[in-house]
């Protein structure tokens, strides 16, 4: 028993103790004192945000942040360490601009403990700024991806795990949510509230723009030509609680007052009309009603046939015959488990230190270095100490590349648009870019371009999209064996993916023949070809200045169309077709784009020369308009092949890597295409600048895929079919009838007789034709039976011996 009374005297004595720790509450001077601390720090706080801000240094004081205890750092914060470390920890990597917010907070609090106020309000305050703090934090992180600073670390990581779990619609509607909230809670915005602020503002109006009634106006006096003088006698006026009029008589200068009964004197005077008479009454003078009568304006019917039948019926739908066409899905293009760049820090180390040794070596000082790693390609950007001369820099290339033992280095010197000198270098570990990464990119989905490419990545890693529309003809040019063929796959992908088989078909030339045939299984959605043929891909190069003139006669035929239509291009004259202004009996009719791709000109340049360079540099100068673009790949980059005539019209280049310098700068008109490193490396240009782009890598398998779903949905009937051309001199029947025999009859059959050998590409030499001519010709000889029919590859036979025979067999035919 006395152990535990004891136990129970200590934890007496110890009971005191806890109720002071719990009850502790500051007094006067330590609330005043907080208070003050907590005000000077929200001005501290004040002064860190709004330096981190204005200075624009932050990025270089966060690496000071990390060394704190060396005081040999210098930091751009107005409030010094101290400042920098409050704005990184509670701007950048806390809540971004809404980190202000804090500053009211604080000052808010300290105010309410110095000056003794209750807080219980400041708990309401606490909690709707930080309610807010959090809105404000993730709505910058969801619109502002690209400056961290403004939305913070909190914001920006919030924001990504609201859009993993209910997307970026979802996010968006939270926010909207969130600040529903708030305008309702804390800023108590109601219904009610704006609805009574549009029924005031709407009284005030009528109030202010109400008139008198004509006959007020009439009863009215003027005021200016109505006075009192005051007079010392009149010093009070008593009226009576039932007076209706009084009189004030200026001689007497005592008021009469009608209907007079005895009141108190100071009675209680309740608002009466009262009418106010001088004793001089001034005339009145009666004006005519002056009434003014605007007439109103006529109505304008903007009724026509066209918009009834669009509110009738709806805009035309060029889509509507293959409405249930479904667009490729992305998971048919391979996924390359690359995992995304991967940046070596020692390879990035080494490089910059063998850069500024060499340049060291030639007296070149180095201010700055900085590396942008891209998927094949690193660009060191380098300033130079003042008064390096850049073109000796420039002239070291050869140098670096070998201190680097790099396949090729380029040097861009200055970097358009930047005040640095930038030194690409190959990563020893190429990231591949697979076209599935491209596709999907949200620059590519998102693109508002009328037909939009999409080539690959950048050396920042960025989706380089570009419009083929407004190019508006593409070259591409390279050795064998560097990419040209995945890029031209790559180029008809991306239509592939963003345009229906309504707006857009190809004319496809492949004298490889083997490099598009797979784009025969989509020939009834996607290809375009001339009527009675077979193959919509064309492989023989006979047949590709039938073609070519084809799409001029397309051209000139679009050209009436948009004549008759009022319009400039192919745009405007679509949307009028869809607003159901065009008559199709008038021969309007949609218009799709039409998209001319050769895979080797080279080829076509040495069997056709002329017959095939007219009518292409004719389509590159005048049928961008209409919506003809055209698309040449050739692997031989030489002068005789891209001629002037061709690269005038062709201000999109593509260039892959070539062996020599002469050839790139036939390509680019500038030197740097024979230092790519190959595999899709290339360089384009659109007449200003030069990029440098990885092409995205496709497949054979992928296209088979792609063409596999295509082909296998409903189609047209046929193939988007060309005019028919008809050249000059045609118009011949494969007859009998002399008379409608060629001019140059005699002439091609006195040259078939001497050589021995009938073939149109002899008539084409001697007699300087066409090979439409010339084909026409030998048919006509075979109808005549001077040649003898087709014999494959092997010249046809001839019948006639000789001159003399051949003089004898005209003889006969004129008897």
């Amino acid at each position: 028993m006395a152990k535990t009374t004891k136990k129970e005297t200590v934890d007496k004595k110890n009971e005191p103790k806890t109720e002071t720790l719990k009850s502790w509450r500051p007094n006067k001077q330590q609330r005043f004192v907080l208070g003050c601390l907590l005000v000077l720090f929200s001005i501290s706080l004040l002064v860190a945000f709004i330096s981190f801000y204005v200075n624009g240094q932050w990025q270089d004081d966060q690496s000071a942040v990390t060394q704190i205890g060396d005081r040999s750092e210098v930091v751009q914060n107005w409030l010094g360490k101290f400042g920098a470390f409050l704005a990184d920890l509670l701007v950048y990597r806390g809540f971004g601009i809404a980190s202000f917010v804090l500053v009211r907070l604080f000052f808010l609090t300290g105010m309410f403990l110095a000056l003794e106020l209750s807080l219980k309000k400041l708990k309401g305050i606490w909690f709707w700024d930080l309610f807010a703090i959090i809105i404000i934090s993730v709505l910058f992180g969801f619109f502002a991806t690209s400056a961290p600073e403004l939305g913070g670390t909190i914001g920006f990581e919030l924001n990504l795990f609201l859009q993993d779990y209910i997307g970026k619609t979802g996010t968006l509607l939270a926010l909207l949510f969130g600040l529903i909230i708030y305008l309702i809670f804390k800023i108590k915005l109601s219904p009610e509230k704006i609805q009574s602020y549009f029924d005031s503002t709407k009284k005030e109006l009528k109030s202010e723009l109400g008139t008198l009634k004509p006959q007020q106006a009439e009863s009215a006096y003027n005021l200016e030509e109505f006075a009192i003088e005051e007079d010392p006698e009149l010093d009070n006026i008593h009226l009576k609680s039932d007076v209706t009029q009084f009189e004030i008589n200026k001689e007497a200068l005592k008021p009469t007052i009608s209907h007079s009964s005895e009141i108190d004197l100071n009675p209680v005077v309740k608002p009466v009309q009262m009418e106010i008479k001088p004793a001089t009454t001034p005339p009145v003078v009666h004006t005519e009603e002056f009434v003014i009568e605007k007439a109103e304006e006529e109505d304008i019917i903007e009724e026509n046939l066209a918009s009834r039948l669009v509110a009738d019926f709806g805009l035309f739908d060029p889509t509507l015959d293959l409405s249930n066409y479904k667009f490729p899905t992305i998971d048919l293009l391979k996924e390359y488990s690359t995992g995304g760049i991967t940046i070596n820090q020692e390879e990035l180390e080494e490089n910059k230190n063998k850069i500024v040794d060499t340049l060291r070596n030639y007296k070149i000082e180095i201010a700055q270095i900085k590396a942008t790693v891209g998927p094949s390609v690193t660009l060191y950007e380098i300033v130079p100490e003042a008064g390096i001369r850049i073109s000796k820099i420039k002239s070291l290339e050869d140098d670096i590349a070998l201190s680097l033992s790099a396949l090729g280095i380029r040097i861009i010197a200055p970097i358009p648009g930047k005040g640095t000198i930038g030194i690409e270098v190959p990563n020893k570990n190429p990231t591949m870019v697979s076209m599935k990464s491209v596709i999907g990119s949200a620059k590519f989905q998102e693109a508002e371009m009328e037909l939009p490419i999409a080539l690959g990545k950048t050396i920042s890693n960025e989706t380089f999209v570009v419009d083929l529309a407004k190019m508006p003809h593409l070259l591409m040019a390279g050795a064998t064996g560097q990419g040209k063929s995945v890029g031209l796959n790559a180029v008809l992908t991306s239509l592939l993916y963003k345009k229906h088989p309504a707006e857009v078909k190809f004319v496809l030339v492949d004298p490889k023949k083997v490099e598009l045939t797979l784009f025969n299984k989509i020939e009834r959605h996607y290809l375009a070809k001339l009527p009675d043929t077979d193959d919509a891909i064309i492989t023989d190069n006979a047949k590709v200045v039938n073609t070519l003139n084809s799409l001029c006669v397309e051209m000139d035929n679009r050209y009436s169309l948009l004549k008759d239509a009022m319009v400039r291009n192919i745009k405007e004259y679509n949307d009028k077709f869809k607003a159901r202004k065009l008559n199709p009996e008038a021969g309007h009719r949609f218009l799709p784009y039409i998209i001319l791709v050769v895979d080797e000109f080279a080829d076509l340049i040495m069997t056709a020369g002329k017959e095939v360079e007219i009518p292409i540099a004719r389509l590159a100068q005048l049928a961008r308009a209409i919506g003809i673009h055209l698309i040449i790949a050739t692997q031989r980059p030489s002068v005789n092949v891209i001629t002037g005539l061709i690269k005038a019209n062709f201000p999109a280049r593509i260039a892959f890597r070539v062996t020599s310098k002469i050839d790139s700068r036939t390509i680019l008109d500038t030197q740097g295409a024979d230092q790519l490193i190959g595999r899709g490396d290339l360089l384009y240009t659109n007449g200003n600048d030069v990029v440098r782009v990885q092409c995205a890598f496709i497949d054979t398998p992928e296209v088979e895929k792609i063409t596999d779903f295509i082909g296998s949905q409903k189609a047209y009937a046929t193939a988007y079919l060309l005019p028919e051309f008809v050249g000059e001199e045609s118009g011949i029947n494969l007859d009998m009838d002399i008379s409608e025999r060629d001019t140059l009859f005699r002439e091609a059959a006195e040259i078939i007789v001497n050589a021995q050998q009938g073939s149109a590409s002899l008539l084409q030499r001697k007699l300087k034709l066409g090979y439409n001519r010339a084909g026409r010709l030998i048919d006509q000889l075979e109808a005549a039976g001077i040649v003898g029919p087709f014999e494959g590859s092997k010249a046809r036979s001839v019948n006639i011996s000789d001159l003399s025979a051949l003089d004898q067999f005209f003889n006969n035919e004129q008897n």
